[in-house]
């Protein structure tokens, strides 16, 4: 199917003009994608349009409890607070700032109530002052200078810009947009990303971001064009820049390979040097503990509530992680005949391979498991040793209920020690020392 075609199915009429519509020099392939992507949010679009012909601004979109809906609307003020609501969110603004402003326009009124204001342009004067106390409350709660000053822009701007509407006076907006980083130096590269490349605004705003930091790097060392870039200098950023995560990381490296490719094709620098940026190996499930130490283990048996029947269960399935150091399938399918009392063994007969081992029995491990049988597991034909909690007609304990068990938070404990202790208790030492 040709481009021609393909556009005639969503305008209605051949054209070829797709450096207008964002296309220029995508595969067949990539127009069908953009096209049908294109195609379903103007119907999702139409549909919101046909199903609410007239609506705008709702404080309902924003808040769930009626009371604080009727709290705002029982203020002198709340036309016009939700007209400019409605103006914020009909000029792109967050709905983060809608949520800054609201409660701070509605103070304001009742601070011009009290002040004895019966018009609106009458609350004008106190416009500054309302500020002031506004700061006075919240400086103490503002960990930074920006919050600091996030504060004030709202306490003041925000007051000024909904007297303005409702006076029907030009509204001024206290801020510009910034320009996209490095603009300057590499002209056109916010508009590939969105055009050519078809970027999100959400990954967009990931490459501002990155590229910030870059720019602030190369202006630190003195470099004022692109020409002089060079590999020691690329790879020095990358070591040196702010702590970061490994996945974060990697994701500078990737923003960082894109811009140079660009300069590279835009003839901005004379060789590509997107090669030198390495990419960092992130694995899955790295964030996984190796082992865990005896105090952790410590900790997480003493987490277990004992008194329940699911703590009986999950004390001794804990024992017996940290104790023979078993997988969470060798544990779930343990049955009542593997434990021999008389000979004070425990037999693992569904270990990896088809391999049986056989254990000493523990003093611990078997108090904790006749705690269980005694006050805990309940009275079934099942012959697993260790059931589900409340559910005895169930078959097996699997093996996701043996990791949650292992997975017990207690106090002090991060999520990634939490998430691979069922593991990692296997390495805790070797098998002689557990004995």
């Amino acid at each position: 199917m040709s481009k021609g075609v393909i556009l005639s199915s969503v305008s209605g009429e051949r054209t070829t003009d797709y450096a207008a519509l964002g296309f220029c020099g995508l595969s067949d392939g990539q127009l069908k994608c953009r096209l049908f992507h294109l195609t379903g949010a103007v119907r999702r679009i139409m549909e919101l349009h046909r199903r609410f012909p007239n609506r705008g601004f709702m404080l309902e979109d924003y808040y769930v409890k009626p009371s604080t809906i009727d709290r705002v609307r029982s203020s002198w003020l709340a036309p016009q607070i939700e007209s400019y609501l409605e103006w914020l969110q009909a000029h792109g603004y967050s709905r983060l700032v809608v949520y800054r402003r609201l409660p701070l326009l509605f103070h304001f009124a009742e601070f011009a109530q009290k002040k004895g204001c019966g018009d609106v342009a009458s609350c004008k004067v106190y416009i500054k002052e309302f500020a002031s106390k506004w700061l006075e409350r919240h400086e103490a709660h503002a960990k930074t200078a920006t919050a600091l000053r996030k504060h004030s822009i709202d306490a003041e701007c925000g007051v000024r810009q909904m007297l303005q509407l409702a006076c029907k006076e030009p509204v001024t907006r206290n801020r510009r947009r910034r320009p996209f980083p490095l603009e300057s130096a590499v002209p056109g590269f916010a508009e590939y990303l969105r055009g050519e490349r078809g970027f999100a605004e959400g990954t967009i705003r990931n490459y501002r971001r990155h590229l910030s930091e870059f720019a602030q790097y190369l202006s630190q060392t003195g470099v004022t064009c692109f020409s002089q870039l060079s590999p020691p200098v690329l790879a020095a950023f990358v070591e040196h820049t702010p702590k970061m995560a490994p996945r974060t990381r990697r994701d500078l490296c990737c923003h960082l390979r894109v811009l140079l490719r660009f300069c590279h094709r835009e003839g901005i620098t004379s060789r590509d040097l997107s090669g030198v940026v390495g990419t960092p190996q992130i694995y899955r499930l790295d964030d996984v503990p190796r082992s865990i130490s005896w105090d952790e283990v410590r900790r997480m048996l003493e987490a277990v509530e004992r008194r329940t029947i699911r703590g009986r269960r999950d004390y001794a399935i804990l024992l017996l992680l940290v104790t023979y150091g078993l997988r969470a399938h060798e544990v779930a399918k343990l049955i009542l005949d593997d434990v021999d009392w008389k000979r004070e063994r425990l037999q693992v007969l569904a270990r990896k391979a088809g391999h049986a081992t056989a254990y000493p029995l523990a003093g611990v491990v078997a108090e904790a498991i006749i705690d269980y049988l005694k006050h805990g597991r309940p009275k079934t034909e099942d012959r697993h040793l260790f059931l589900p909690h409340l559910r005895a007609t169930s078959s097996d304990l699997c093996r996701g209920r043996v990791v949650q068990c292992g997975a017990l938070p207690s106090q002090g404990w991060d999520s990634s020690t939490q998430a691979g202790i069922a593991h990692a208790s296997a390495y805790l030492c070797p098998t002689s020392d557990r004995r």
